[in-house]
Order: structure tokens, then sequence, then C-alpha cells
């Protein structure tokens, strides 16, 4: 019975790619299911999935804990369960627990012997959670110490490191989630007297503390082994003497630090999410709302920056709305967490990596400059020919919008820069919301004046120019240039920066992943596109009808050079944030991040060329100012040549 009992622990450790291919009856076809008792006398059975022509286990109930050999006395006079008799102990697992409250409720040691003894195989685990789920619900008050040692002791077991890989097999995936929630429970029963408790295991340490108002502050650290290796990872919990003001005296807390319950969250519920410091839960009065936890990074790479996170107990997943980063570098994380009932457990994750590549750095920022280049000198053309281009009301508005887009755009590729200096691992939080608000309303303010200008030659088209005053006309542009971005900006900042949901975790811009705040940015923009590209066709379908002798010739010809300004710049703008999506979409295509940020470093360039260089009018009217210039030097240089030649006799 023993030697088939190890047989069958030793087996449940092997991966599957080494068993034969004709393990499984039948023959294997991808996505094809089949399932394999476990050895002899050993309850449960292996189920196995055929991916690219292997069959491959997927999930493993075999277990060699049961009601007759995890106490240490002999149960003679329990009820039989039998052999096969196994799964109504799993159907009905608070019988066990039962048993253990009947036979050590002082302490619950009974059952730590032969759970330890116990091979860590994926059956054993889902009892062991099982069984540390019903005692967590057991009506208990006042747990005391011995308890709390004892279901450490159990917890311990199976949070092994060497056991990590075995949750994967579990077909509950919130067996992990179940387990860290008993945990919890269990330790918010826990009563903590005048001497404070400290109970160290190898993957689980608990400490409780009486607190009190007199205090200076309180603090818990930990400093535990995350792997087989003797590297140890510290975490600290901190609770500053503003908040213990607020707390009854005296109260009590009691804090969990668990090394490896990252890692075994990661493999049994499947995310692609790593946790890269220690998990710490705290239990703590309702009236403590803010604390601070440093972590010490397990993985301290230089590139990847850290996210602060809360477990939510209710819904199973890492939540980033209760906790704020408050400083971070290289080797730890310093984050402000609000505890919950729904919030006790709280860690940091290691962020998305973020694609870095030198062709990049140099694009974007020798764009920013040609396009800041480009933008004053844009600017400096329209100061100088703005008599001269702006004699009729409708170039008048028409340069109106081209000196504001390319205002707006100059200030956005400026606080573009600021915010890049501001990001990474130890980004100022303000100064980076700040950057980012400017940055998401001056680019939004591009688009919105070139809607001013695409509703400039619809009212041209299709109303008469004259029927309204020019201020009238001019506040409308700026209300629509500036008014809407200012709406969609604040309101953005002010719906998702109070859950810390408005940055990226690893760069100064709205965020997608939580809050898909960039949403308030992309769909204004392509939404803007499809108007303005709308709004040239029916440019081109009404000024066919205008003739060439007719009264309003010159306008329409005005409304036409506006049409095809827009028809160029709109697209470009488009198809820049539209490969700007793609970024966001696939994060690893280097080919879209330097498409994009081609695009988008050179806007500056295009207003340059297609708004202004390539209008015949300022070019005229450049020929003009400089012909002009040139017959004023000339001018000069006679007069001064003709006073040298017969100076000027002074009368005595």
């Amino acid at each position: 019975m023993q030697r088939a009992l190890n047989e069958a622990a030793n087996k449940s450790k092997e991966q599957v790619s080494t068993r034969p291919h004709g393990e499984c009856h039948g023959t294997c076809v991808d996505n094809s299911y089949c399932s394999q008792p476990c050895p002899p006398d050993t309850p449960g059975d292996m189920g196995f999935l055929c991916r690219q022509k292997k069959w491959r286990k997927v999930t493993d109930t075999c277990r060699t804990l049961t009601a007759f050999n995890i106490f240490e006395a002999d149960l003679n006079s329990v009820q039989t369960f039998g052999g096969s008799k196994i799964s109504e102990y799993t159907n009905k697992p608070e019988t066990i627990t039962d048993l253990l409250m009947e036979k050590c409720p002082q302490d619950l040691s009974c059952v730590i012997r032969n759970i330890q003894k116990s091979p860590r195989i994926p059956g054993n685990i889902a009892v062991i959670v099982q069984l540390l789920h019903n005692i967590s619900t057991v009506p208990m008050t006042d747990v005391d110490e011995a308890k709390m040692q004892s279901y450490s002791i159990i917890a311990n077991h199976i949070l092994n490191s060497k056991s990590i890989s075995n949750w994967t097999f579990i077909p509950e995936r919130n067996s992990s989630c179940v387990l860290l929630h008993s945990i919890n429970s269990f330790a918010r029963k826990l009563f903590v007297n005048k001497h404070p408790i400290d109970i160290a295991d190898t993957f689980i340490h608990t400490v409780g503390t009486i607190l009190s108002r007199d205090n200076a502050g309180k603090n818990f650290t930990f400093s535990m082994r995350v792997n087989d290796t003797s590297d140890m990872v510290t975490g600290k919990v901190l609770i500053s003497r503003e908040e213990l003001q607020e707390v009854p005296s005296p109260s009590q807390a009691v804090s969990i630090a668990f090394p490896t319950l990252g890692a075994i969250l990661e493999a049994s519920v499947l995310e692609s999410i790593t946790v890269n410091g220690l998990v710490l839960s705290v239990i703590l009065p309702k009236e403590l709302e803010k604390i601070s936890l440093i972590f010490e990074k397990i993985s301290k790479s230089e590139d990847r920056t850290a996210q602060c996170v809360g477990w939510h107990s209710l819904e199973g997943r890492w939540d980033r709305k209760v906790c704020q980063m408050i400083e971070e570098n290289s080797q730890q994380a310093v984050c402000n967490c609000s505890p919950s009932k729904a919030f006790t457990s709280f860690s940091i994750l290691m962020a998305p990596h973020v694609l870095q590549s030198p062709i990049l750095i140099y694009i974007t920022y020798i764009g920013l400059g040609v396009s800041i280049c480009s933008l004053i000198l844009c600017l400096s053309i329209e100061a100088l020919v703005w008599g001269q281009v702006t004699k009729t009301e409708i170039s008048y508005l028409r340069h109106v919008c081209i000196a504001n887009i390319a205002t707006t755009l100059l200030m956005a590729d400026v606080w573009f820069v600021v915010a890049s200096f501001l990001s990474g691992p130890t980004k100022h939080h303000s100064a980076c919301v700040a950057a980012t608000f400017f940055v998401h309303f001056f680019y939004l303010s591009v688009f919105f004046w070139m809607l001013a200008k695409a509703l400039l030659i619809l009212y041209g088209i299709l109303i008469v120019f004259h029927t309204l005053p020019k201020s009238v006309l001019v506040a409308a542009l700026f209300a629509v240039g500036y008014g809407g971005p200012l709406l969609i900006a604040a309101i953005t900042v002010a719906a998702t920066e109070p859950g810390n949901g408005y940055l990226r975790p690893e760069a100064c811009w709205l965020n997608w992943d939580m809050t898909k705040a960039l949403l308030a940015f992309v769909v204004p923009a392509l939404a803007i596109v499809v108007v303005n590209l709308v709004t040239v066709t029916l440019v081109i379908v009404k000024t066919r009808r205008a003739a060439m002798g007719s009264s309003m010739f010159q306008e329409v010809r005005a409304i036409v050079r506006i049409s095809k300004n827009i028809a160029i710049l709109t697209p470009l703008l488009g198809l820049t944030w539209g490969f700007g999506i793609a970024t966001v979409l696939n994060d690893g295509s280097l080919a879209c991040h330097i498409i994009f940020s081609l695009l988008n470093a050179f806007q500056g360039f295009f207003i340059l060329v297609f708004g202004t260089i390539l209008d015949p009018k300022i070019r005229d009217a450049l020929k003009d100012r400089i012909n002009s210039a040139q017959w004023i030097s000339r001018i000069s240089e006679n007069v001064s040549s003709d006073f040298s030649r017969h100076p000027t006799k002074v009368p005595r």
C-alpha cells in the first residue's frame, strides 16, 4: 500500500511530455481529451489534452490523504468510508473538519505530522486547501497562538516552493484564491494578548501586536526566502502615528507575509502576471484607512517598473485602484494602500515589458526637434505675412485656424518632451499627472482645430459668410478648438485619477489596461478624422457648381484651399494615431512603433509644408516681403551713398 502511494506521488510530479505517446487510448488528435485512473489504491484520476500531437496533463486529482491516514490516532470509532467511497469525503469535506474539532480542538495539531509527511501532489493540495477553508469557517472566537501556529504549519506545507508547479493541475482554478481568503479569515479571529505574536515558518510568517494611540507608529518587517536559494527578500508594513490617532485604543493588528503565494496565484489562476515581491496581508481596525508598504523587488531589473496592487478577495484578481506608487527604484517600491474588508492582501506586480529600441529614441527626439523647429518657423511666417493674407474674412478665419493648430501642436510637443523626462521608475506622480493632462489637452486641441476648419468651410458652403460678425465666428472657433478638448481632458482626469487609473504604469500617458482612459483621446480624434473626410467630400461636390465669373468665386477658391489642406493633413493625423492604437494593441511590434514615431514626430513638418509653404498666397506674400525688404535696403544704401558724396554743410 505504501509503495503504491509513493509511486502515485512520484508519477503525479512527472511532466506529461515524458510520458509515452500512447499513454491515453485512441489517436492523439488536437484538442481531444482523455482520462486515466490513478495508480492502484490511490483515489482520483488524471486528465490529458492532446496538443501538437502529444498528450499533455491538464488535471490531476490523485491524492494520498484520506480520512483514514490524516489523523495521528487510530479512528476505529469513525464511520468507514472505504477506498472506493472516498469521493463521499471530497463531496462532504466538513466531515473531516468535524473530526478534527472533536479530536484536537485546542491546537488542531493532530493532523500536522501526517500532512507534513504527505507528498505535495495536486490532489493532496486540494484536500488541504479545503480543510483550511473549512477550519476558517468553523465558528470560533479568540483563536489563540497555538491554533494559529498549527494552522500556519498546515498552510506552510502546500505553500512550499517545490509545490508551485503542481498547483497548475488542480481542477478548481481558484484554489489559491480560496487558500489566501481562508488564511486571512482565520487570522481575523486571532486574539493578541499583551505580548506580541510572532509565528515564523519558511513560507508563511504571521505577526500580531497591540495598537495604541500612544505609539509613535507601528511597522511589521519580514525577511523571507522566495526560492530554493539563500536570497532573502524583505517587506514592510508601516502605520503612521497620524493614522493611529483614528484607532480606538487598544486595538490589534495582524500581518502575514507570503514569499511564494504570488507565484502560486499566477500558476493556478493562469494569469500572465508576475508578482515581484512578498504578498503582505494585513488585518487592521476598520478606522485605519491608509497604510504604507515597502516591497523589496525579487527581480531587480533596471528597465521593468512595478505596479502597486491589492488582491480583490471577492473577484479573485489583482487591482491597482486601491494602491498608489509613492517611490520606486531598481531595488524596492513604496506603496500607499487602502485596506478594507475586500482588500487585505497587497503586493507589487512587474509591469509589462516596455519596448526599448535606440532607433525609436533617435527617431522620436530628432523628429520632435524637426517638428518644433518647423512649427516655430510656421508661426514666424504667419506673423510675417499676416496682414497680406488675411484681407478677406474667409482667409482671416483660415489663418486663425492654421496659427492655432501650429501653436497647440508646438505646446503638445513641448509637454511630450517634459512627460518623457518624468516617466520611468522614479516618476513623480503629481507632475506626471499634470504633464499627461496637458499632452492630452493640446493633442486633442490639434484635432479640434482641424474640426473647426472643417466646420468653417461647411459654414461657408451651406450658409452665407457675412450673416454673422467676424468676432462671433472667431469666438465660435476658439470655443470648438479649446473648449471641447478642455472638457474631455478635465472629465478624463476627474473620472480616473481618484482610482489611480489615469496614468500608464510605465509612462506619463493615458492608461489603457485598467480604465481605457486612452479612449478619451482616440475616440474624439478618429471621429474628427471621419467628419473632416466627409466634409471634404461634400465640398468637392458643392464647389463644382461655382462658375468662374460668379461673385462667390474668390470665396470658393479660398474654401477649396482650406479643403485641400484638410484633405492632406487629416489623413496624416488619422494615420498617425491609427498606428498609435496598433502600438497599444500589439506592444511588441517594432515596425508599428517606428511608423508611429515617424508620423507623430514629423507632424509639425507636415503642417509647415502643407499648411504654409505650399499655399500660393503665402508664397506670393513672402516674395513681396522679400522684394520690399530688398527695395528698402537699396534705397537706404543709395541714401547712405549720396550722403557720403555730398555731405550737408552746417551753417555757421
